[in-house]
C-alpha cells in the first residue's frame, strides 16, 4: 500500500517539495557552516520524496540517550534553520497541502504535506524511521514515539 500511495505522491507534487529539500541542501552547502544542514536535507528530501510508510521520531527516543542535536545546541540548530529555511519550506509544504485538498482524492496527500510543513520547521534532532520501526519503539518505551 505504501509503494501506491508514494507513486501517486510523486505524480501529484512530492517530487517538486523533494526538489525544495535538495535545493535548500545545496545551499546549505554553499554556505559552508551549513553543512550539518545539507546532510539533514538530503534525508528529508528523501522522506518528502517517498512519505508513505515512514515517520519522524525524536532522536532521543530512538537512540536512549541525548546527542549534540538533542539538547541546547539542537534548539540553536533548529532556530537557525527556521530562519534559513525551515519556514521556506514549511510555506511550500502547505501550499502544495492546499493544491492538493481542492480534490477529494487529494485529501490524504494534503495531510502528509501538513506533516512534512511541522518537520520542516525544526527538524534538528529527529529521525526519519519506517512506521514498523516506530511502533516497535513505542511498545518497547511504552509510549507514542511518532512526531507526524
Amino acid at each position: 500500500m505504501s509503494f501506491i500511495g508514494n507513486l501517486i505522491w510523486i505524480l501529484f507534487g512530492g517530487l517538486f517539495m523533494s526538489l525544495g529539500w535538495l535545493l535548500s541542501a545545496l545551499l546549505m552547502l554553499i554556505t559552508i557552516v551549513g553543512i550539518p544542514w545539507a546532510r539533514s536535507c538530503v534525508t528529508l528530501a528523501h522522506f518528502s520524496l517517498v512519505p508513505f510508510g515512514k515517520t519522524v521520531v525524536l532522536r532521543r527516543d530512538l537512540m536512549g540517550r541525548d546527542d549534540l542535536g538533542t539538547g541546547n545546541l539542537g534548539l540553536v540548530g533548529n532556530i537557525i534553520w527556521f530562519v534559513l529555511a525551515g519556514i521556506w519550506l514549511a510555506i511550500g509544504h502547505v501550499l502544495s497541502a492546499i493544491v492538493t485538498a481542492i480534490t477529494i482524492i487529494g485529501i490524504p496527500f494534503a495531510w502528509q504535506h501538513l506533516k512534512l510543513a511541522r518537520v520542516a520547521l525544526a527538524p534538528v534532532g529527529k529521525s526519519v524511521v519506517t512506521t514498523r520501526e516506530a511502533q516497535m519503539l513505542s511498545e518497547k518505551l511504552g509510549r507514542p514515539v511518532s512526531l507526524i
